[in-house]
C-alpha cells in the first residue's frame, strides 16, 4: 500500500480509502495494516463465512492472525454496492476468492458487507459480514458490468 493510501486511511481519506485499505491487508497477510481499518470500538464486529460473530478487537485480530498463518488472501472485490451518508457507509461486495481445496486451488464467491462509520480518526470499518456466495452471485461476478440504456 502506497504511504499515501496508508496515511488517507489512517487519519481520514474516505470510505473507499479503508476498504482498498483492508483488501490490500487481506491479500498482503498485514495485520498491522487490517487492524489500522477498524474502529477503536468494544462492539465491533467480525463474521467469516461459517465461523462464529467475533465481537471485539482482540477477537477479531486473533481470528485474523489465524487465517494468516497460511499466508494472504487472494481475494478481489468487485460489484460494490454502497449506502453513505456523512457519519457511516455500507458497502456491499462480491469477493472472488481463490480457495485451497483437495483438488487444488479453487474459485469461490463470498459476499460480504462493510460498515464504516465516521470517528475522531477518520472514516473506520465497524463491521464485516461475511457470507459464502451463490453460482448466481458467481455468474454476476463473471458476466462483467452491465450497461443499462
Amino acid at each position: 500500500m502506497s504511504k499515501a493510501r496508508l496515511r488517507a486511511a489512517t487519519v481520514g481519506g474516505t470510505p473507499d480509502d479503508v476498504e482498498t485499505a483492508f483488501y490490500e491487508a487481506l491479500q498482503n497477510a498485514d495485520i498491522t495494516q487490517l487492524m489500522a481499518c477498524w474502529a477503536d470500538e468494544d462492539d465491533i464486529v467480525c463474521v467469516h463465512p461459517g465461523g462464529p460473530r467475533l465481537v471485539g478487537s482482540a477477537a477479531i485480530r486473533a481470528a485474523f492472525e489465524a487465517v494468516f498463518a497460511n499466508g494472504g488472501i487472494p481475494v478481489l472485490a468487485q460489484r460494490v454496492r454502497k449506502v453513505e451518508s456523512l457519519a457511516s457507509a455500507m458497502h456491499n461486495v462480491l469477493e472472488r476468492v481463490i480457495v485451497m481445496t483437495e483438488e487444488g486451488p479453487q474459485p469461490a464467491c463470498v459476499i460480504a458487507t462493510n460498515v464504516y462509520h465516521r470517528t475522531a480518526q477518520g472514516w473506520r470499518m465497524v463491521a464485516h459480514h461475511a457470507s459464502p456466495g451463490t453460482l448466481q452471485d458467481a455468474e454476476e461476478i463473471a458476466s462483467g458490468p452491465q450497461v443499462l440504456h
